[in-house]
């Protein structure tokens, strides 16, 4: 099979059948190419043609213009011709003085029957063309050439009138001409489908390697539909400036939807995790508040004192509820973003008095302070004070009463406020350092509602801020809260 027959084929079974871009845009040059060829091949052919029907048509007007000019008759004529017969017998005329073969010369009277014309009968020919000449005298008054027939041969034939009222008829033979037109027509349209042939194969091999990119595109579009998200549309070898903006725009929408469905699965699976941790940490106060509530129901608290202390132990477990809800509704008012009442904030102070609360608290508990002057945020204090009772409060909760804490306010190389809760306990691993801002995350199971550093982290970004944490088993725990400098 011919190649470029085949690799047409090839073409549309990859790439779609003729609906495909690919072979639109070759069907599209083939077109116009030949377009092209066919209107260059006309103008050729034409300009051709009439350039050796010039010739003729000069050549029998040189004639007609020397027979008009001479006063001669035929009978004048008949006895040149005598002289030329006995010339011709004493010295043979040269090849370029004989008569041309594709020419015929013949005399008709007025009536249009033909004459002997220099001493020489009238040939089948000449007869033939008298006949195909309908108006000898139109044809003597008309300056430009006629086509006729002679015995299937087109001729240009034209008519000059002697002195005695005699037509002379001079015709010149076209079959060559048309030959020649159809000899270069054959030439024309084999070279134009030889180019044909190779502009469709040039077409394919380079829309192939242009569409290259708009394939890769295809099939990494195909591959994530089927759930690989990972899948980029690579660089091409030589690209094109629309479809490497193209290549660069898709996969920036295509890393905005991967980060968009990870970080909806991220929240998803968030969201399961607090429903279940929140279920969990709901069951247990709910459960006791329903047990005593059945003690009482059945009458199983006759002891005022039994009593007093189910009345007890339910109001407990209704506040921790309570604190449970407290810290889930501001979680979630952080997670809108709300508005905060920035102003001129001492954190120094706020620092100082955390610590006076902790040492009330805790009396046997060493605490250093290292809050020394003004140090001025703009900042929301009373979101300031809740990181600063949470982290206390950690320190509190998770650190044995003896064991050292350090509360510091400060500002970094950059005048950003630095606040600083530190301890020497006996710090977290790893794993759960990587978890310390979880929702309902206690380490190694202890007390509390997990919510704390959560909160934390919250207020901080509600700041525009960054909490650092730094711990290791054994070196205590050490949580630093930056706030950005205002502008």
């Amino acid at each position: 099979m011919w190649p470029p027959l085949t690799a047409w084929r090839g073409l549309c079974r990859r790439g779609g059948g003729l609906h495909s871009l690919r072979a639109k845009l070759t069907l599209a040059n083939v077109a116009l190419l030949a377009l092209g060829i066919v209107l260059a091949t006309a103008v050729s052919l034409m300009g051709m043609r009439h350039y050796l029907l010039s010739q003729i048509d000069s050549e029998l007007g040189e004639m007609r213009r020397s027979l008009s000019g001479l006063p001669l008759t035929a009978e004048q004529i008949d006895s040149f011709s005598a002289l030329a017969l006995v010339r011709e017998r004493l010295a043979p005329p040269t090849s370029d003085d004989r008569p041309r073969p594709d020419s015929i010369v013949t005399a008709v009277d007025t009536d249009g029957r033909v004459k002997e014309f220099a001493g020489i009968a009238p040939t089948d020919t000449q007869r033939e063309l008298a006949r195909a000449v309908a108006d000898p005298r139109a044809l003597a008054a008309d300056d430009e050439p006629h086509d006729v027939s002679v015995h299937g041969t087109p001729y240009r034939a034209t008519a000059s009138r002697l002195a005695d009222g005699t037509l002379i008829l001079m015709a010149s033979s076209t079959a060559a001409l048309h030959t020649g037109v159809a000899k270069a027509l054959k030439l024309d349209l084999a070279v134009g489908t030889a180019l044909l042939a190779l502009l469709a194969w040039l077409t394919m091999v380079s829309v192939g390697r242009r569409m290259r990119p708009l394939e890769d595109m295809v099939e990494t579009s195909t591959a994530i539909a089927e759930g690989d998200l990972t899948r980029r549309v690579p660089s091409s070898s030589d690209p094109t400036l629309e479809v490497e903006q193209l290549r660069v725009a898709l996969n920036s929408m295509l890393h905005q939807v991967e980060s968009a469905y990870r970080t909806r699965e991220r929240s998803a699976d968030q969201l399961r995790r607090f429903v279940a941790d929140a279920s969990h940490e709901l069951r247990t106060p709910l459960s006791a508040i329903r047990g005593y509530l059945q003690l009482y129901d059945k009458g199983m608290l006759s002891d005022p004192d039994d009593r007093k202390r189910a009345w007890a132990r339910v109001m407990a477990e209704a506040d921790r509820m309570g604190r449970l809800v407290d810290e889930l509704l501001t979680l979630a008012r952080l997670e809108q973003q709300p508005e905060l009442r920035f102003r001129n904030v001492d954190v120094s102070r706020l620092v100082r008095e955390a610590a006076d609360d902790l040492r009330v608290q805790q009396p046997e508990r060493p605490v250093t302070v290292d809050a020394e002057g003004a140090v001025l945020a703009h900042a929301d204090e009373s979101g300031l004070r809740q990181i600063l009772g949470n982290l206390v409060g950690n320190v509190r909760v998770h650190t044995p009463a003896d064991v050292p804490v350090r509360l510091a306010a400060d500002r970094d190389g950059d005048g950003r406020v630095r606040l600083r809760v530190s301890d020497e306990g006996p710090g977290l691993p790893a794993d759960d350092a990587a978890r310390i801002f979880d929702r309902f995350f206690r380490a190694s199971g202890g007390p509390g509602s997990g919510l704390g550093m959560a909160i934390v982290r919250g207020v901080v970004r509600a700041h525009g801020g960054r909490v650092e944490v730094r711990t290791a088993p054994g070196k205590g725990l050490s949580v630093t809260v930056t706030l950005p400098h205002p502008l």
